[in-house]
Formats: structure tokens, sequence, C-alpha cells
């Protein structure tokens, strides 16, 4: 059964969290990641210890922080703590909150909530990973929702955070928005450049059927953060659901993607920030072995 957008927005919009202490595991040198061609920086996106931060908030914290990264991207503020006290918890472990998830319907309907939660957890970025839509997702749909981020990456730009989407697979369903182009080209060219970026989830991109490099080198600039997520190999692609069993993310270089042509077209492009993200139930497993092969990867 694969994790479906609503569990991930409920996940965004706050758990019950709490229990004991956890050990944190052996810490990595300060060069974990990053190696002679890949260079970062590196960082984890918080939803992939989701079910570590339901039992324990502080200690699944020191274990992010155990694995040798400085970055981190949010899936949303947990349960008991406001953006200031759960901000202070990652800096007092040597974590940077660079960017987060938070629902779309709050960029279309409080964007200046956002804001005001963006700018107390001390972000660069502030993005959204899901667009509600009814049935395929087309032209109208993109436009509507372009014009949604824009409003809100104005708002946000007056505080220096600039407003991101994370795509998930249905933006390019063949046809959907046209016979000559995705509902991908559609928000790429109806949100301004000046205010809002995108992340391109390199699963998101694969699974539907789609070349992660070609999208990178398509639009140089537009792509500022990035996902690293391996998909297994054997599991079919040229589905536009946005859905696939979470077991299915696995220890990067070992599943379907080619990382040298993805990680040299992402540097191309400008990706300024890159994030783990492992939804499996062995992402506390996964994490290390993916480190040690971003340190060794070479292109």
């Amino acid at each position: 059964m694969y994790l479906s957008s609503l569990s991930r927005r409920r996940f965004v919009v706050g758990s019950a969290l709490a229990g004991a202490a956890w050990a944190t595991g052996n810490a990595f040198a300060a060069s974990t990641g990053t190696g002679k061609s890949f260079r970062g920086p590196i960082g984890i996106q918080l939803y992939s210890l989701r079910a570590q931060f339901l039992k324990d908030v502080p200690g699944t914290v020191a274990k992010v922080a155990g694995y040798g990264i400085k970055e981190v991207e949010l899936a949303g503020i947990p349960n008991g703590y406001t953006a200031e006290s759960f901000r202070a918890l990652l800096k007092s472990n040597g974590l940077e909150p660079v960017s987060w998830h938070t629902g779309y319907e709050r960029y279309r309907d409080k964007p200046e909530e956002v804001l005001r939660d963006a700018k107390a957890l001390g972000l660069k970025y502030s993005g959204a990973a899901w667009i509600p839509h009814q049935g395929k997702f087309d032209a109208e749909q993109a436009k509507r929702a372009a014009g949604v981020f824009n409003k809100a990456g104005e708002i946000l730009s007056k505080e220096g955070i600039r407003v991101f989407y994370h795509c998930h697979g249905f933006e390019f369903e063949p046809g959907a928005a046209g016979n000559d182009q995705f509902a991908m080209d559609i928000l790429m060219k109806e949100t301004d450049p000046r205010h809002v970026s995108f992340q391109m989830d390199i699963l998101w991109i694969t699974f539907p059927g789609q070349d992660p490099a070609a999208w990178l080198a398509k639009y140089p600039g537009r792509w500022q953060l990035l996902h690293l997520k391996d998909l297994k190999k054997g599991v079919a692609t040229g589905f536009h659901n946005g859905g696939t069993d979470p077991n299915n993310d696995v220890v990067l270089g070992t599943g379907q993607m080619d990382w040298p042509k993805i990680l040299k077209a992402a540097k191309k492009s400008g990706v300024k920030h890159y994030f783990i993200e492992d939804e499996s139930a062995s992402a506390p497993e996964q994490i290390p072995q993916t480190l040690k092969f971003l340190e060794a990867v070479r292109f």
C-alpha cells in the first residue's frame, strides 16, 4: 500500500509526537555525503524519518545530526513545538533548516501565515509538494496553481524567502495540458522566476516515464532544490498517479536511476540544495549507505 498524498499532507500539518529518546548512532566525517564529483550541499528531508518522529522528536533530531549532514528540509512543525522552538532544537544539534513543505491551500488562502512560520523557522525556501486537482491535471488547473504560487511568492520574497513547487508525477501526463506540452511546462512558463522556483524529485520524474537530466537541461536555473531518491529495479514506470509503494525507495546507486548523468545535469542546471528523501521503512539504515554512495560517485 503506497503512501497517499493525503497521508503526506496530514504529516505536514502535524502528528501526535512523543516518546522516549533512542540512540543517535555513529557520527560521520565532516565531508559526509560529498566527494570529488558530488559537492552538495547535501541534506535530509525529515519526512524520511517520520515513523521515528512519531516516537521521539529530540532523539530523532539527534539521529539526523549523527548522520553527519548539516542541512535539513522540514515536512511541517511537530505537534508540541512552535516554529521558534523547533528551529532552536535543530540549531542546538548543528542542523540548518533550509526549506520546508506545507500545504498548497495555505499558499492559496493564507500566504501571510506561511511567511510568518517560514520566517520564524529561518528558512530560505518554502514549498508545496502536492496540488489538489480534479481528474487529469490539465492546463487550466496548472495556470490556476501558477497564479497561487506567483501571489505567494511575491509576498514571501519581501522577506527573502523563495516559494517553490515539488513535482509529484501527475504533472507529466501526456495530453492533459494539450498535445505539445505537459502541465509541468505550464507551471514553469506561467510562474515568475523572480519569486518561484521548483524542486525536482528524481523518483517523481522517473516514475511517470520522464528523464530527469533532460528536464534539468530544459529549465536551467528553475530547479533550485532536488530530492535524491532511487527506484527499485524492476518497478514499472509510466504512471501518473503520484504514488508508488514507499518501500520501492532504495539506496542510491542500487536502483534504476543513472546518477552520474543526473548529478552532472543538476550541477550544470544550477541546483543549489540536495536533500535525501527515503520514504521506505528501511530509511534509517539506508541513509548512511546513500551518503557513502554520494561520496564515491564519479561524473
